[in-house]
């Protein structure tokens, strides 16, 4: 068989078995996601055998250690794998659920119906446990899921694979629900995204890179977020104390992640008492800052800021820090250099924060918070299968609502339309 002819039989196949996922009761689905977590406890050390072999060929290739470690399947890893799914086990099933209802002057009674989506088809790169969350989420929906994970960890994709198709034949479901891509070729993903008549949705999770590929090729609509410029605004009214341990978790505590903070808007009024204070705490946590001309005339150690600085995502300890006239100001740039993903306020005049509320449209708008809180679990969610900042259909962390959509559904007596 070709690689297109591969491709579009799995699409196929995922098709037909997302009619009887999505008709599964809450109790067939949870015992399915049982029968994984029981299927990774006992295949421990299989997994281990196959995620060598990715990690042996990542080490030829001359892979970042930071990537490795990403790959590597340990005992923590397959921990936290088996955690999550007991999680969504437990989360309140979002199908069949009536969000709305209302009676209409002829008498037809209208109402919401949540379903699921149909296929959806994740793209993603390097972690291996993204395999297990993504199959666990959409399966708990009600979707069936095509997997493809990045080359880099074939193996470890394969054998997790295996693991939870073994489990939906064993709880008596089409094993077709879920589907690890068994192909390495990159055309892969283009046949894959050209089947728009079989696969309802397209999600990507992974770098910029990555998601602009999937967007410029996809016939099918795709939920991304292409990167995180996230912005923290210290208010002349903000609390510096407060604002310094928010602008230091969000930028410090894990700077490789989308909801980091990558750029400090500091009022002109706060700056020459709040900068100081912040940047110690910043060169104790090891973060460079880049300044505009005046937040470098308060901090004389640090480099300028160049235009390319404002719209760049670091994923690393660096920050670009702006002295700004007014909030106007500051949401003006928000609007101009921001990604829609994370933006709060640090301020402790609550006409102030609701102005910055309603002006600021980011997929969280936080105040007196860290950016580091746009997560599916912080917020409540329980687990996600990533961060949209498109407006269609989702905005945000995607948890288990965000993969259904509604339905309408009408009731009547024999009326007829005049």
């Amino acid at each position: 068989m070709t690689i297109q002819s591969i491709i579009k039989e799995i699409a196929e196949n995922a098709k037909s078995a997302s009619r009887s996922i999505a008709t599964a009761s809450t109790e067939e689905k949870n015992r399915v996601l049982d029968f994984i977590a029981d299927g990774l406890e006992e295949s421990k050390e299989a997994i281990y055998s196959e995620n060598k072999k990715d990690l042996k060929s990542a080490e030829t290739k001359n892979m970042t250690d930071a990537m490795i470690d990403r790959l590597k399947i340990t005992e923590k890893t397959l921990e936290s794998m088996i955690k999550g799914l007991k999680e969504v086990i437990l989360l309140d099933d979002p199908v069949g659920e009536i969000t709305k209802t209302w009676t209409r002057p002829n008498g037809l009674e209208v109402s919401k119906k949540r379903i699921p989506l149909g296929v959806i088809a994740m793209i993603y790169e390097s972690r291996p446990n993204v395999t297990v969350d993504a199959a666990a989420l959409c399966l708990k929906a009600g979707n069936a899921c095509i997997l493809r994970g990045g080359s880099e960890a074939f193996f470890s994709n394969k054998i997790l694979g295996q693991i939870i198709g073994n489990a939906i034949s064993k709880a008596g479901l089409n094993d077709n629900i879920v589907q690890v891509l068994p192909v390495k070729d990159h055309d892969a993903i283009t046949y894959l995204l050209s089947y728009d008549e079989l696969i309802d949705l397209v999600i990507p999770r992974g770098g910029e890179s990555l998601i602009r590929f999937v967007v410029k090729n996809s016939a099918i609509p795709v939920l991304k977020h292409y990167k995180g410029v996230c912005h923290a605004y210290i208010d002349k009214n903000a609390d510096i104390d407060k604002a310094v341990n928010i602008c230091l978790n969000s930028k410090a505590q894990r700077p490789g992640v989308c909801n980091a903070m990558e750029t400090l808007l500091v009022h002109r009024d706060i700056a020459e008492k709040f900068l100081p204070v912040m940047a110690e705490k910043f060169a104790e946590a090891g973060v460079e800052i880049k300044g505009c001309e005046k937040t470098c005339k308060i901090l004389s150690h640090i480099s300028k800021a160049d235009d390319d600085d404002w719209a760049r995502e670091y994923l690393d300890l660096i920050l670009s820090v702006k002295t700004v006239d007014t909030m106007d100001e500051a949401m003006n740039h928000i609007a101009e250099f921001g990604s829609d993903h994370t933006d709060v306020i640090v301020t402790m005049d609550k006409t102030t924060a609701d102005e910055f509320i309603k002006n600021v449209n980011s997929s969280m708008v936080g105040v007196n918070v860290s950016t580091r809180f746009n997560d599916g679990g912080e917020l409540g969610l329980g687990a996600e299968i990533g961060i949209s900042t498109s407006k269609l259909h989702a905005f945000g962390p995607m948890g288990l609502e965000e993969l259904t959509t509604t339905k309408f559904v009408v009731t009547g007596n024999g009326q007829v339309r005049n």
